[in-house]
């Protein structure tokens, strides 16, 4: 079942920038990857820190506490010490706005 959410301005994540969203109670990281929104849970799965605190190097959301990487679009984990995914969601630009499906 699908669930489409505002998550933000399109503007509020520049290219190339991270931002951490609340989304109905869901920690999100919006990845703006080259003009390409993604998003992920805001969660390291290596130690549950918010991967939005991290930086985006190229297609990647790096983990600034233990350096893991991980897909900004799929969330698959790309190096240690993170050894699992992170969930990803499907993301919409509608009119200026980015929607997350949490459904």
């Amino acid at each position: 079942m699908t669930h489409w959410v505002r998550a933000a301005a399109e503007g509020d994540c520049p290219i190339g920038e991270l931002k951490g969203v609340v989304v109905e109670g869901v920690p999100i990281v919006l990845a703006n990857v080259d003009g390409i929104f993604c998003a992920l849970r805001d969660k390291c799965s290596h130690d549950d820190y918010p991967l939005s605190d991290g930086e985006l190097d190229g297609g990647d959301v790096v983990c600034q506490y233990h350096g893991a990487r991980f897909d900004a679009c799929s969330g698959a984990r790309k190096t240690l010490p993170a050894i699992r995914p992170v969930q990803s969601f499907p993301v919409e630009v509608r009119d200026g706005d980015v929607y997350v499906d949490v459904g």
